[in-house]
């Protein structure tokens, strides 16, 4: 597989520091959530902390197209060999 770009490099890089901040970031809003100045502080950073550790509930999806629906590959593997 090729190096990816230099771009993509960064935004890598970006996501691993970004993660190395976990626990700080996770200790903070349990901190908000236990001492908040507002009920909505407290509210908002408790959803926050359900959603990292459980993930946001599913939205059902109920749309009305009239018409075809095109979708574009922009991407294609090549199988294992």
């Amino acid at each position: 597989m090729p190096d990816p770009t230099p771009k993509k490099r960064e935004m890598m890089e970006l996501k691993s520091l970004a993660r190395d901040q976990t626990n700080l970031a996770l200790n903070v809003l349990i901190g908000i959530a236990t001492n908040g100045e507002s009920e909505a502080d407290k509210v908002s950073a408790a959803i926050n902390i359900l959603d990292r550790g459980w993930g946001r509930p599913s939205q059902p999806h109920d749309a009305k197209v009239e018409g075809d629906i095109n979708i574009t590959v922009r991407n294609i593997l090549e199988p294992k060999k």
